[in-house]
This record gives structure tokens, C-alpha cells and sequence, in this order.
């Protein structure tokens, strides 16, 4: 005799399977938790103290946090355009366009920073953007920017694609329909719809330019007190033999990523998305 929909073994089935998903969600948050607390409990006070009163180390959480938020917001005035012209516009060149956007998530980080050495200090452009126009990004604060916005911006761009996907283009069509003209079926229909998706790739963006460490230390360096951040920070102590140090700078990182991205988390969950306008 066939099971019915409301027998007792289709019950069982969906209990097994919603336990089984939550068993890989239990896994995964408790092996990381497991990890963050064994580093807490290796460091000792004395190493704590160090953080705490470090010129040095303030400073460096300080280029950290402002740092990311500059390359943050940078990535979304690219990502919301280019996004939209991905999602929106066939155009000849686009695969190219689409390869090129997603190439800096693929190659190994480190290229980033050799790439950009080798651009500023080797080519005739390169010298010319330096030193005829006075923009120095080689062991400067602003290379800091510009090498995390090269690592970490392909995140925002793809996340705001992807947003705008999701987007039926029929509202747009009604709303231009209504009489908007495009920059106002964007600005009133479109970008509100796909607002979600584009906090999302901001966070992505974010997480990847604050926990940035190998373009950074071949491009600007780790000079204390000038274009040092916490992820190299980590790198100096290490390298000396400071490990409880070094965990505890780590600890700091994660507090401050802890904190970031769960204000981004609720901001981004109490934003409601309507098209209005119309």
C-alpha cells in the first residue's frame, strides 16, 4: 500500500533530513568556535597588555578599519554601475569584461601586489602617474587602498551582477512604461530591489580588504606607524617569536570583524526593499 502524505514515516523523513543539515551546520560553527578559543586560551595577559598599550598596534587597527571602509565604499561605486551593465546590456567584449572582473578572485593574492610593484616602479605609465602627477602608492598609505581594492572589488562587482539579475525587468519595463525615464526606473525600481545583494558583495569586499596580508606586504610594506595594519602585525610578531602576541592581535581582528559584520548583517536584514516612485 502506497504512503500516504500524512503518514508517519514522510514525518520521520523530514526530521532526519532537517537534522542532517543542521548536523554540517553544528560542525562547521563549532570546529570554528573551537578554533577561537584555543587561541584565546594559549595567550596570557602580558600579551594582551602589549595590544593594549601599543602605539604601534593602534595605529595599525586604526589604517585596518579605515583602510577597508575606503576600499569598501570605492568597490560599490564600481560594482553598482558595471553590475548593472552586466546584468542589463549584451555588449561586444562582455566575456572579456565578465573574465577580467572575476580574474582578481582566482589568481593567488600575492600576484596583486607583485603586479602593482612591478606596474609603478618598472613601467614608463607607471613612473609617469607617480612622478609627473604625484600620485605615490608604493610603500605609501594610499597604495593600502588601491591594493586591496584590487583583491577584494571583483566581490562587489559580481555580488551587484547578481543582485540585478535577480531583478524581474518587467517592473523596470512598467515603470518606463509610467513614464521614468532609465536613471529613474534604475534609481527608483532597480537599485532598491537589488539593494540586499549589494550589501551582501559590501561585506564580502569589506572582509576581504581588512583581513588582506600578502599583496600588502610586497606593494607598501609594513612600516610601523605609516602603512602598517594589523594582518601584517601579525606577520612582524610571528616572525620574532612573539606568538602569544601575535594570536592576540589576532583575536583583536576578529573582534573588530565580529562586530562589523554583524552591524552590516543587521542594517542590511532591516532594509526593505520596494520599488516606489512610480
Amino acid at each position: 500500500m502506497a504512503t500516504t502524505s500524512n503518514s508517519p514515516w514522510r514525518g520521520w523523513r523530514d526530521i532526519i533530513f532537517i537534522a542532517g543539515a543542521f548536523f554540517f551546520v553544528a560542525v562547521f560553527v563549532v570546529f570554528v568556535l573551537l578554533l577561537i578559543i584555543a587561541d584565546a586560551f594559549y595567550i596570557d595577559k602580558n600579551a594582551v597588555l602589549t595590544v593594549l598599550n601599543s602605539n604601534f598596534i593602534r595605529h595599525a587597527l586604526w589604517m585596518s578599519i579605515w583602510t577597508s571602509f575606503a576600499t569598501t565604499f570605492i568597490a560599490l561605486l564600481f560594482a553598482v554601475p558595471i553590475g548593472y551593465s552586466l546584468s542589463r546590456y549584451r555588449f561586444p567584449g562582455r566575456i572579456l569584461v565578465d573574465t577580467v572582473v572575476d580574474l582578481p578572485i582566482v589568481f593567488p593574492p600575492l600576484v596583486a601586489g607583485l603586479t602593482l610593484l612591478v606596474f609603478f616602479a618598472q613601467t614608463s605609465l607607471g613612473r609617469w602617474i607617480q612622478d609627473d602627477l604625484g600620485l605615490e602608492f608604493v610603500f605609501q598609505r594610499k597604495g593600502i587602498i588601491l591594493c586591496q581594492f584590487l583583491v577584494s572589488a571583483s566581490f562587489a562587482i559580481r555580488s551587484a551582477k547578481t543582485a540585478f539579475d535577480d531583478v524581474d525587468r518587467r517592473f523596470e519595463n512598467v515603470a518606463l512604461t509610467l513614464g521614468c525615464t532609465r536613471w529613474a526606473s534604475f534609481r527608483r525600481v532597480s537599485l532598491p530591489l537589488a539593494l540586499n545583494g549589494i550589501i551582501a558583495g559590501c561585506i564580502l569586499t569589506w572582509a576581504r580588504a581588512f583581513g588582506l596580508f600578502g599583496p600588502l606586504l610586497i606593494f607598501v610594506g609594513s612600516f610601523r606607524g605609516r602603512t602598517e595594519v594589523l594582518s601584517t602585525t601579525i606577520f612582524l610578531e610571528q616572525s620574532v617569536g612573539n606568538i602569544e602576541v601575535a594570536l592576540a592581535v589576532a583575536m583583536l581582528m576578529i573582534l573588530v570583524a565580529v562586530i562589523a559584520l554583524t552591524t552590516i548583517h543587521l542594517v542590511g536584514g532591516k532594509t526593505q526593499v520596494h520599488p516606489s516612485g512610480w
